[in-house]
């Protein structure tokens, strides 16, 4: 499992949280793979080593081209199909956007230039927490900030309208400066990945990433801190070194069902022993399912990552399990001329379960145009002597 604690007290935004996600060592390649993903024209990220008052900081530039589109939700939603986490993110940001000016999220517009920034942002967040693994997010009180700021509204009191309504019921303060502090792409990632609020909690920090924003005032540092417990190396090496069975486990709820068996197949393909759903109800009377996987440990990293790749998923729970399993053996039998393996299972070298393989009765059913229930039963009765 890993532990991701938020430092806001300086304030948040997509950029610092990016910068924060590389310093804590996330790849910018698997940032930029998500962003290529989807973005509808081409978006650039630039790494850039900075020092904001006394801290050495990393930030993420976006660098995009010129842009004569005018988003809208609707427009982004179709572009981000199958990226949940990202869609729940904007959804969060054109609800309060809407909310506050008075129209329907769906009509809410992300202008030109600044529509493929926050797609930049929050797709590339949500890949970077989801690289590391994050299981429980927990965010400090965000520092917001304080007195006016400019926008294409106007004049605004800090903080903006649309920064207040998306942290309803979050412990924000005004933080150390009179100016914007988190902008609403920040809150709306933040109140999106959290998982709980307040001061870091009990953990092992592997790694520390802290990102830069994009000013440098006097008085106070201005970036966002990630404290990774379990970061992605320390993760890699305990893996390598680690053995025994594992179980991996995620809730889904935003899943097309159709999907579940394609992932299972992927699972046991890459290593995974087994592999099963679970159907659950989530918080506010949401239908889910639980994945549960069994992976040897040397083999979990594959697992994890097809998991990740192949769900929705932003977060895994793990544990070390202790198995007993029986000593096993294949033989076979002779069905109508067609061979049916049967696995055979000893306790202390007794034979107590003799069961043939579905796979081979199913076939040989097919040849010899006979029930697979008639075939089953027969190998089954050939397997007994077996015992």
């Amino acid at each position: 499992m890993t532990a991701v604690w938020v430092d806001a007290s300086s304030g948040a935004s997509g950029d610092m949280l990016l910068g924060a996600l590389v310093g804590a060592g996330v790849p910018v390649e698997v940032l930029q793979e998500a962003i290529d993903a989807v973005a509808p024209e081409p978006i650039a990220l630039r790494v850039e080593e900075v020092r904001r008052g006394a801290l050495a900081a990393t930030r993420v530039h976006v660098d995009v081209a010129e842009s004569h589109h005018h988003r809208t939700w609707r427009d982004v939603r179709s572009m981000l199909a199958g990226a949940e986490s990202a869609l729940a993110v904007f959804e969060r940001l054109a609800v309060a956007e809407g909310a506050v000016h008075g129209v329907p999220a769906d009509d809410v517009h992300f202008h030109e230039v600044g529509a493929l920034d926050a797609i930049a942002d929050v797709v590339g967040v949500c890949a970077g927490f989801a690289h590391l693994g994050a299981t429980s997010v927990t965010v400090s009180p965000v520092a917001v900030g304080s007195g006016t700021v400019q926008t294409a509204h106007g004049t605004l009191p800090v903080p903006p309208p649309a920064v207040a309504e998306l942290l309803r019921g979050v412990p924000t303060y005004a933080g150390p400066a009179p100016m914007e502090l988190c902008t609403p792409t920040g809150a709306a990632l933040l109140t999106t990945l959290a998982t709980a609020y307040g001061p870091q909690p009990p953990m092992t920090v592997d790694t520390i990433g802290v990102g830069a924003g994009g000013r440098d005032p006097e008085g106070h540092a201005n970036v966002l801190r990630l404290f990774v417990d379990g970061g992605i190396e320390a993760r890699s090496a305990r893996t390598s070194t680690a053995e025994g069975p594992l179980l991996l486990e995620c809730n889904v709820d935003d899943l097309d069902p159709r999907v579940w068996p394609a992932v299972i197949a992927a699972l046991l393909e890459v290593g995974a022993s087994d592999a099963w759903l679970t159907p659950i109800l989530m918080k506010k009377g949401r239908p889910a399912h639980t994945l549960s996987v069994l992976v040897d440990a040397a083999r979990a990293e594959d697992v994890r990552a097809t998991i990740f790749r192949q769900t929705s998923t932003i977060g895994l729970r793990e544990q070390p399990l202790t198995k007993h399993a029986l000593d096993r053996e294949m033989v076979a039998v002779e069905v109508g001329g067609h061979t049916v393996a049967v696995k055979l299972a000893r306790h202390h070298g007794v034979v107590v379960n003799a069961q043939p393989e579905y796979d081979d009765v199913a076939r040989a059913a097919s040849d010899l145009q006979r029930p697979v229930a008639d075939v089953l039963a027969e190998a089954t009765s050939l397997a007994r002597k077996f015992r």
